[in-house]
């Protein structure tokens, strides 16, 4: 049920055609948002799941064109852009890998998508933001940057990267009414994390995950929405430079 958190505010969500940026469109237009959805992959069902009132552009968040067109989607839809979420990220597919055994293309292409496309989708939207003297950006990191990860060199040193460059850009846009945060989810329930490995592997790795946690149970996407529509709101106006954790209590402290 929406309160009304982000009633009529614009807002970009990149990677929204599946798994945890579906639901982040679907809460943010529960949220009363004039959503902007943008992914590689088809938009059609998470239009669908939306009522078909949000404004899709497939595009390359890598492609600095194509970012700026995702931007230019919600002026020309809405007016402003009020938020953006940089969800987009290379996850599914990815595997388990020794670090000296990673696919050299499978490292640029996580650095690619997770760090450059996180980039110029901030490069993209600051500028409007900048006019307006208002924005929220929310990054996605993970909680594996804190804690390290085997076999996922490329994926914890790219949302390192994030974690890094949220810390950064804060400062830099100190000033313009800007503000830039990240979230750091723990392993959720998606297509693409039990997709990571076998079976029996990907049981004894949730297994291991629960027992570490202080909420014993598997998070879902739904448990991350909050916190994303929180940072994007005007409520979080006075929060920037922030990595806030969101996995059931695996890291504390």
């Amino acid at each position: 049920m929406s309160n009304g958190t982000l009633e009529n505010r614009v807002c970009i969500i990149t990677g929204a055609a599946r798994g945890i940026g579906r639901t982040y469109a679907q809460r943010f237009h529960a949220e009363g948002a004039k959503v902007v959805a943008t992914d590689l992959l088809d938009l059609g069902e998470t239009n669908r799941l939306c009522g078909g009132e949000l404004a899709c552009v497939e595009a390359d968040v890598c492609d600095p064109v194509q970012a700026k067109a995702v931007v230019d989607a919600g002026l020309d839809s809405f007016g402003r852009v009020d938020a953006l979420v940089n969800n987009a990220a290379y996850y599914g597919g990815m595997n388990l890998t020794p670090f000296d055994e990673i696919d050299e293309g499978e490292w640029d292409r996580a650095m690619g998508v997770n760090v450059k496309g996180t980039w110029r989708m901030c490069a993209a939207a600051a500028a409007p933001m900048r006019e307006q003297g208002s924005g929220a950006i929310v990054n996605v990191a993970s909680n594996v940057v804190f804690m390290g990860k085997p076999g996922f060199l490329h994926y914890v040193a790219s949302k390192g990267a994030v974690w890094a460059m949220t810390n950064a850009l804060s400062r830099e846009l100190a000033g313009t009414g800007i503000t830039v945060n990240a979230i750091a989810p723990g392993y959720t329930i998606t297509e693409a994390t039990r997709g990571l490995s076998d079976e029996d592997t990907i049981g004894r790795l949730e297994q291991e995950i629960v027992g570490a946690q202080s909420v014993k149970r598997l998070m879902e996407p739904d448990d991350l929405a909050g916190m994303a529509a929180f940072l994007a709101s005007e409520e979080a106006r006075f929060v920037t430079g922030q990595t806030i954790t969101v996995d059931g209590g695996v890291i504390v402290g």
